[in-house]
């Protein structure tokens, strides 16, 4: 008896500590001599950590010596809005230099560049097209790659990777919330995605960046994975992680998306959708959402959270929530806005619900050119 609880007890042991994932910025052993000795630039923000340590933290500690931090969307303590505007500025806790990409430019300039001879980028993706942060990724690609300068990219596990699904962006509605030719759910790390935008001569002028993709450990492309840290302030945790990229179709409706409560991207709802199961009233809330959709209105709409395990099951989007709320609002402002195009990738989406066509024939639209694309992927993948 007390030798098989033993044996139980190592066994767990043992099954924790294979299963332990470790971020790429966590195998220094693997980059260190791509660092040493060298003038460092690092793009960050708070999901950057290795542990408990901030990658920032982890490396200065190793004496690497970091001259500059350059910062996505939400800032580099991550607690911007979304869409707000970020100013550059000196970080108090270690005295460096931060450099916005998501202010007045999106691309560092050669001055923001000088004498940085190799860039870090550590930043946990979600595995969204829309998420801003793969853009970001591009054009300090291209920067370093217009510059001579080699990149290194710590890789990170994605939580969304185990699905592949949505429509393929068209080139006439390339923006920063969706750049390349990918479905809105592509099953890659960030770092399979940055061989990709190499690979595949996404950059201008068909440049290739200097790329060092270092992998993560320990974690395979089903795992479910709890993220140390909020990718950003409207993603609190695994459930809206799961769920935002099919909610996240209402940011181009009028429909809330959940801004604005304690549970963005797990609910939705409008004040014209009366007789649905759920209401909720949007307030502003600072460091998250300030002034959301349809702020101080009773919205009725869906709560679901309850489905977080189905969506993990069907691997696929949750169309029948967007087709659901399209049949059932009866306001006067059009449904859909122009911005609606831009995180579907194709104008086609909106003109199928407008028709009344139905999830299945939506969904065939789009299956040609899933199956092209992964081939495409299976390319660049690592894991």
């Amino acid at each position: 008896m007390g030798k098989n609880w033993l044996l139980s007890v190592c066994l767990v042991l043992l099954w924790g500590m294979a299963s332990a994932v470790v971020p790429g910025s966590g195998n220094f052993v693997q980059y260190e001599k791509l660092l040493s000795g060298k003038k460092v630039g690092i793009v960050a923000n708070h999901t950057a950590v290795v542990g408990e340590m901030h990658t920032v933290d982890f490396l200065r500690e190793k004496g690497v010596d970091l001259v500059r931090i350059f910062c996505p969307e939400h800032g580099f303590r991550g607690d911007a809005d979304a869409g707000a505007a970020v100013g550059d500025y000196r970080d108090e806790a270690t005295g460096l230099p931060v450099i916005s990409l998501y202010g007045k430019k999106k691309k560092p300039t050669v001055e923001d560049l000088e004498d940085i001879e190799v860039m870090v980028f550590d930043i946990q993706d979600v595995g969204v097209r829309f998420y801003t942060y793969l853009s970001t990724l591009h054009y300090v690609m291209e920067a370093c790659a217009e510059e001579g300068i080699p990149l290194v990219v710590m890789d990170r596990p994605n939580p969304n990777a185990f699905y592949v699904d949505g429509p393929v962006l068209e080139p006439e509605h390339r923006s920063f919330v969706g750049m390349h030719p990918v479905p809105v759910v592509y099953g890659m790390t960030i770092g399979e995605y940055a061989r990709m935008i190499n690979g595949e001569g996404w950059l201008a002028g068909g440049e290739t960046c200097d790329l060092t993709v270092i992998p993560c450990q320990g974690w395979k492309r089903d795992m479910a994975v709890e993220l140390p840290r909020k990718p950003s302030p409207n993603l609190p945790d695994k459930v809206s992680v799961m769920l935002y990229p099919s909610v996240c179709f209402f940011e181009g409706t009028v429909v809330s998306e959940g801004r604005g409560t304690d549970t963005p991207f797990q609910v939705f709802g409008h004040p014209d959708l009366a007789g649905m199961p759920y209401a909720f009233t949007p307030r502003s809330i600072p460091g998250m959402s300030l002034h959301p959709k349809c702020e101080g209105q009773v919205c009725y709409g869906m709560d679901l959270r309850d489905k977080y395990e189905a969506v993990k099951a069907g691997k696929r989007l949750r169309l029948d929530w967007l087709l659901s709320a399209y049949q059932h609002y009866r306001g006067k402002a059009p449904f859909f806005t122009p911005f609606f195009e831009k995180l579907a990738g194709t104008s086609t989406l909106r003109a199928d619900i407008l028709a009344g066509k139905s999830e299945e024939e939506i969904r065939d639209r789009w299956q040609a050119d899933l199956e092209a694309f992964e081939q495409v992927r299976a390319k660049y993948l690592i894991y």
